[in-house]
């Protein structure tokens, strides 16, 4: 094992996907957390922590996507998923465009200063849904569960 290998280093035993995986996670539960909260208190500093708490989940998917789908192309060589890898990596995706359109409602109200819809808060609760079931999945594929 070569300490400055980039298989060593990208397939470590907590490779990056898994260690990154856990920022849009925290992120986005937070957001919606937060986004309840506002919901019952109509505080506007409520709603600002949960609007840039859905900026930094939307932000920090892009380097889940990438070492994600660069470890299945580089330690299974592109091979077709199958199974739990394959469910884990539909509901990332949903994960993914759930927390994208939950960024877009805050942020384009935010731009008109327009009040949040209220179809917002199903959308953010199936979205927390899909991050858990995703997460419960890379936990049986890290061999955690």
């Amino acid at each position: 094992m070569k300490a400055f290998d980039p298989r060593t280093i990208i397939f470590a035993r907590h490779a990056q996907h898994v260690v990154l995986v856990h920022f849009p996670i925290a992120a986005f539960i937070t957001a919606v957390a937060f986004d309840y909260a506002w919901q019952l208190t109509k505080k506007p500093a409520i709603a600002d922590v949960a609007y840039f708490n859905l900026v930094i989940a939307a932000a920090s998917t892009i380097p889940v996507i990438v070492t994600g789908l660069g470890a299945w192309q580089w330690a299974l060589e592109g091979q077709p998923l199958k199974g739990v890898l394959l469910l884990h990596l539909l509901f990332g995706s949903a994960s993914t465009a759930l927390i994208a359109v939950s960024c877009w409602i805050h942020w384009r109200q935010r731009r008109r200063d327009a009040a949040l819809p209220l179809y917002r808060l199903p959308i953010e609760a199936v979205g927390v849904t899909a991050v858990a079931l995703a997460g419960h999945l890379g936990g049986v594929l890290a061999g955690l569960s």
